[in-house]
């Protein structure tokens, strides 16, 4: 699968100039409920993707619902891997993830995803990132991603 026009857009203006916006072209989809995501390159091996949480996001006690939390992270890391410069990756596939929960998360801030690309092989992407609102955290995870063929 190749990122399809349209997926992943440059941001010109306003506070996230120079970020991508990646909305999901294929409506009705699941993760059409995340809403667009936001990402920035951090360098070769880091970047920062950001959603903005909607109420409709939340449990019945009032916080970010856990599994809204590890559908962010899953749909992060492919978000990353496009801002890093990998856009063929959009295409792999999740093997493993692992989310570990640390706080409530709130639906009136930012919920912001530092993702690092930890090591690869031919075949695997090994990455992790943690998850913030208001620079404390709210979870962890870890994730196993099974590449895409790179398009020759």
């Amino acid at each position: 699968m190749t990122v399809r026009q349209g997926m992943a857009r440059p941001i010109a203006d306003g506070p996230r100039a120079g970020w991508l916006e990646w909305v999901e072209p294929a409506e009705g989809t699941f993760l059409t409920i995340l809403g667009p995501l936001y990402s920035r390159r951090e360098g070769d091996r880091r970047a920062i993707v950001e959603l903005e949480p909607r109420p409709e996001h939340r449990n019945r006690l009032g916080s970010l619902h856990g599994g809204l939390l590890a559908a962010f992270a899953d749909h992060a890391y492919f978000s990353a891997m496009v801002a890093m410069g990998r856009p063929a990756q959009a295409g792999a596939v999740t093997v493993d993830l692992s989310m570990q929960y640390l706080a409530a998360g709130s639906a009136d801030a930012p919920l912001r995803a530092e993702v690092d690309l930890l090591g690869e092989t031919g075949r695997l992407l090994f990455l992790r990132l943690v998850l913030s609102q208001h620079g404390q955290p709210v979870a962890a995870s870890t994730a196993t991603l099974r590449k895409a063929p790179e398009e020759r």
